[in-house]
Order: structure tokens, then sequence, then C-alpha cells
């Protein structure tokens, strides 16, 4: 998995970095297919603002969450990606099984 994580106008600090790495890691570990993760972190005036895109096979996934803290903003932006990082695994595994029983049987 290869991880971006980009501050705006933010100074990423290896504590925030490892935070973030920390709570994404709790996501990727339920899906295999992810390809590569993209962290924005930014300000906006008195707005914390998190957001990520999750890059997996077929689809991307994006995500954005904003707080007057920037570690409740990862907190909530993790909780939101993995609700739809479930979803999305979910429609998939719901297709492979709709397509097995659709075939039909040979004689």
């Amino acid at each position: 998995m290869n991880l971006t994580i980009t501050g705006r106008h933010i100074d990423v600090t290896p504590a925030i970095r490892d935070y973030v790495s920390a709570k994404l890691d709790r996501v990727v570990r339920h899906f295999d297919n992810v390809t590569s993760v993209s962290v924005i972190l930014s300000v906006e005036k008195l707005k914390q603002k998190a957001e990520v895109t999750v890059h997996v096979r077929g689809k991307d996934i994006f995500v954005e969450s904003d707080d007057n803290d920037l570690y409740a903003a990862i907190d909530a932006m993790a909780d939101k990606l993995d609700r739809q990082v479930q979803k999305y695994k979910q429609k998939q595994n719901d297709h492979h099984h709709d397509s097995l029983k659709h075939q039909s049987p040979e004689a």
C-alpha cells in the first residue's frame, strides 16, 4: 500500500503522520485490494479538515471530515472510511455470490 499524507496550511509532524497511518492500517486491514491511499489534512480558519482517497481495484473511495480538533477530524474520517470500505466489500461479495447462483448446472 502506498500512503501519501499532504498538509495544506499545516505542517505534518511525525506524530500526526503516525496517528493517521495507525488509523488507516485498521481500515486497510479489513480489505486487501487497496493499492494506494492519499490523505490531505488542511486548516481553513477554525475548521480542521481531513480528506482521504483510497484507490482499490475498480473504484476510488473518497471520504472527508471536518472538526474543530484535527485528531477528532481524523477519527471521524477513519470511521467513515471503515463504513465505506465494508459497504464496498459487501457489494463485491454479493455480486460474486450472485454470479455463482446464476450459473447453470452441468448435466
